[in-house]
């Protein structure tokens, strides 16, 4: 397979740490008009620098900068072929009683709404060009239970069913809607979330910022006629028993 991506824009939300920086770093290397966003500026601008492709600070939450955001990659390149909505945020890890009702608001619009905005906006575009490809990364928790996470678990589990829903309306329009669903990796979201810190050799054996790049790399250099719309990726250290 021609793992590259010559001059086809990308958009990758979250890209300020942890899988969207994989992710923008196997797109750059693939050759893609890269387009990262995120709302911590000063890690963005880092990360862009670094990189050297373009940037754009937003908040996905916000329908105004997804405009702001399509305006502006529009005028620069003209369209978009690839959108990875892979923002995300943990926001509370707690039994739903513990939780303050704007923090499961926070999480939905963090978890869902976010990436739905920005799919629209992409779809639209994109069913114009009759091309493109759109990933949203969900988490093992929309598909396991586990104290505290419930609110989370429901956005991403949204997340999964509206990619499922939103690849029917736009296969035969030559879009190709993606889902990936990943558990462990070696990211911020484990502090961030209160998740014990893994030891070195685990932190070794979970999924890596970059093995995530290449995981959306290979989805989107598939044959146009080809997609993958759902898959799971587990890393072997971890047991996963349900409920």
């Amino acid at each position: 397979m021609n793992y590259e991506l010559k001059n086809k824009v990308a958009i990758i939300t979250g890209a300020s740490s942890g899988y969207g920086v994989g992710i923008a770093r196997k797109f750059k290397k693939a050759g893609a008009k890269l387009w990262i966003v995120a709302r911590r500026k000063e890690l963005l601008q880092d990360v862009a620098q670094d990189l050297g492709v373009n940037y754009f600070v937003g908040d996905i939450r916000n329908p105004e900068d997804w405009d702001q955001l399509f305006e502006e990659v529009i005028r620069a390149e003209g369209r978009v072929d690839i959108l990875v909505n892979n923002a995300g945020s943990a926001i509370k890890i707690e039994e739903l009683t513990g939780q303050e009702d704007k923090a499961i608001r926070e999480s939905l619009e963090v978890n869902l709404l976010g990436a739905i905005y920005g799919s629209k906006r992409a779809a639209g575009l994109m069913v114009k060009q009759k091309s493109g490809t759109i990933v949203n990364v969900s988490s093992i928790c929309s598909i396991q239970a586990w104290p505290g996470w419930s609110v989370y678990a429901a956005a991403k589990a949204g997340l999964e069913q509206f990619s499922k829903s939103l690849y029917v309306e736009l296969r035969n329009k030559g879009v190709r809607v993606n889902c990936i669903t990943p558990s462990w990796g070696n990211t911020s979201f484990t502090e961030a979330s209160k998740l014990p810190e893994f030891d070195s050799d685990i932190q070794n054996r979970v999924i890596q910022p970059e093995e995530m790049g290449e995981i959306v790399l290979n989805i989107c250099c598939l044959p146009d006629h080809l997609v993958v719309p759902e898959m799971v990726v587990l890393p072997m250290v971890q047991e996963i028993v349900p409920y």
